[in-house]
């Protein structure tokens, strides 16, 4: 197998403005032209760094509450402080060995895992 391509979350019909706001201004990610034939189907996507994150229309759409991206950056905990700034909650966990990481919810409920690894341990 290679590697992955990307992650889909799913979100309710009309969220987009709140995807651009969240997965663009919040984590800063650069959001991606859908192709044409998929474009119609509502949605958006966005890249930062080797990540490319979908999020699909899903009319009986429910939050992922337990299952969720395990999404690895650099500098965690400057992240965690502007999802913090931004009024979202960031609840840390430090049960992963070698990484430090947290858990939040994007503006629609879908949990999120961000991770950083830690040298030394």
């Amino acid at each position: 197998m290679g590697g992955l391509h990307h992650v889909q979350l799913a979100i309710p019909p009309g969220a987009e403005e709140l995807c651009r706001d969240f997965w663009g201004r919040v984590l800063g990610m650069r959001e991606l032209k859908k192709p044409q034939e998929l474009a119609a189907r509502g949605g958006c996507w966005f890249r930062g760094g080797d990540l490319e994150v979908h999020l699909g229309v899903e009319e009986d759409f429910r939050p992922s509450r337990k299952a969720h991206p395990g999404i690895l950056v650099t500098s965690l905990h400057a992240l965690a402080e502007r999802l913090q700034d931004n009024g979202l909650s960031v609840t840390w966990d430090d049960s992963f060995p070698g990484h430090d990481r947290f858990y939040t919810f994007d503006k629609l409920g879908n949990r999120l895992e961000f991770l950083e690894p830690v040298r030394g341990r």
